[in-house]
């Protein structure tokens, strides 16, 4: 075998250009577009779905708890990170989601990462919707277990797969509301098929806390498996709560084994006193304003209507997310960025995040939506629609 001949030190990266080329050939460029603090654009890309990373009762309990407990958590959480705010907050969205325990990380990326990992392994087989969110599919890649993909939204394809594993034990993972077109998985359905073939269920409800259930209590809820001893559920704190962080409820059991098995817990810094503050503040003003999650959906439903009314291939939502065909990779970041010129920001999905290979538009609802934002949403989305776009 000959061997490769040793780049100078100014040559070790030049792949990384006939990489960027591809992707720039394929319109596959992303860009930072950095937002200033106050915007005249209307924001339909955005997941602050209730509107309230601004709320003043949110924002000023972040602003206390930064001046209070400092500007870090100064560890991991099993080191000096955990402090009373991330009691408080774990054992109110326990109580809030109707679940024995849950768990706080810094992220919803970590905590899918924790729970995927911690709850399979090399005895394990996990089988997932193919369109899940990707911190899933890392913490599957990860896992060491057995991995089947299923088709869309099938659960047959779930039983079966399910029936013909080789690992004694087995998850079922998929999120609640898929992040792409806002569709919302057959839980209930799912369920029954774990429990039929001795599997654990674990939802990540980030697109559904918050929008679906009694008062916003998430779409597992809904679902009447809130407190099951088979369901775990992931949650974030940065869509409807405004703030930042990730979450895992589910029985006190699985809690426990996290704290001593979940990597992405353990070696993690904490998640930041002021945002743990804030994520607590916005659980308790939804708890006072629990029509906010029946005004987001109310809101979705109305702008996908009136979308598809002007010809648009907008998707029905189940929850707050929609999502709008274009023709390819190239007119949709043209149309987003005509959108944006008019005052509209909305979400660009192209391959490789949209596991279909359709790109789109993806909008998102708020519960402070008015009727004249809606309306001014529609005519600008509608007439700088690329050729194609409109059936």
């Amino acid at each position: 075998m000959t061997t490769p001949p040793t780049p100078p030190p100014d040559e070790v990266f030049d792949w990384l250009d006939a990489e960027a080329e591809k992707r720039a050939n394929a319109g596959l460029v992303r860009q930072l577009r950095p937002r200033p603090a106050q915007a005249d654009e209307l924001d339909l890309a955005g997941n602050d779905y209730l509107g309230l990373a601004r709320d003043k009762r949110v924002a000023g309990a972040a602003a206390a708890a930064a001046l209070r407990w400092g500007a870090g958590s100064t560890g991991s959480r099993l080191v000096t990170g955990s402090t009373e705010l991330h009691t408080e907050l774990e054992l109110e969205l326990a109580r809030f989601c109707g679940a024995q325990a849950a768990l706080v990380f810094s992220s919803g990326f970590a905590a899918n990462l924790g729970a995927v990992t911690a709850l399979s392994g090399s005895e394990s087989a996990i089988v997932t919707d193919k369109y899940i969110h990707a911190s899933l599919i890392e913490g599957c890649r990860l896992s060491r277990a057995d991995v089947a993909a299923v088709a869309h939204s099938t659960p047959s394809a779930i039983k079966h797969a399910l029936a013909t594993r080789r690992k004694p034990r087995a998850l079922v993972v998929t999120d609640s509301v898929f992040s792409v077109d806002g569709d919302l998985a057959p839980l209930e359905e799912l369920a029954g098929i774990c429990r039929a073939h001795g599997a654990a269920l674990l939802v990540d409800d980030a697109h559904g806390f918050g929008v679906l259930g009694e008062g916003g209590r998430g779409a597992v809820h809904a679902a009447g498996l809130s407190g099951a001893p088979d369901v775990v559920t992931t949650l974030t704190l940065s869509k409807s709560l405004g703030a930042q962080g990730g979450a895992v409820v589910g029985p006190r059991r699985v809690i426990k084994h996290l704290v001593d098995t979940a990597r992405s817990f353990i070696f993690d810094t904490a998640l930041a006193p002021a945002s743990a503050a804030a994520a607590l503040a916005a659980l308790h003003a939804l708890k006072e304003e629990p029509g906010l999650a029946a005004k987001v959906v109310e809101n979705a439903g109305n702008l996908a209507m009136s979308l598809k009314a002007n010809g648009l291939k907008a998707s029905v939502p189940d929850a707050a997310v929609i999502s709008v065909q274009a023709p390819s990779a190239e007119t949709a970041v043209a149309w987003a960025a005509a959108c944006a010129e008019q005052g509209i920001r909305v979400g660009c999905f192209r391959p490789p995040s949209v596991p279909d290979g359709i790109s789109r538009l993806r909008l998102t609802a708020r519960a402070d939506l008015t009727e004249s934002d809606v309306d001014r949403a529609v005519k600008v989305i509608t007439a700088t629609a690329p050729r194609g776009a409109i059936s």
